[in-house]
């Protein structure tokens, strides 16, 4: 049975109903890596586990994706990205595999 997917009206929101469920880690993206304070993970044993994404209504600045993040090891946490920003090209790239990953357990 599937769970039935929310969809948060905040980025706010959104970051406190995961932490709830879980989902303790604040990661930041730095290349192939995810850091959450002194600790860093490889993004190769992460998966995304859910989604949300944020339309500004009238600032681009204002968009941005929230990432529910889950290890093989059970480590679980939040990363929270903005569209078009400027990114190095490792980060563009480790970002398209999560998605990968995400899309193909979908199906």
């Amino acid at each position: 049975m599937q769970e039935q997917k929310f969809h948060y009206a905040t980025v706010t929101e959104a970051i406190s109903k995961l932490k709830e469920q879980g989902y303790t880690h604040e990661f930041s993206l730095e290349g192939d890596h995810l850091k959450a304070g002194a600790e860093t993970f490889p993004v190769s044993e992460f998966e995304i586990v859910d989604l949300y994404r944020y339309e500004g209504p009238s600032d681009p600045a204002d968009e941005a994706i929230v990432y529910a993040l889950a290890s093989t090891g059970g480590t679980k946490g939040t990363l929270v990205t903005g569209y078009g920003i400027s990114t190095d090209e490792a980060t563009i790239e480790t970002l398209k595999n999560l998605h990968y990953k995400y899309q193909q357990s979908q199906q």
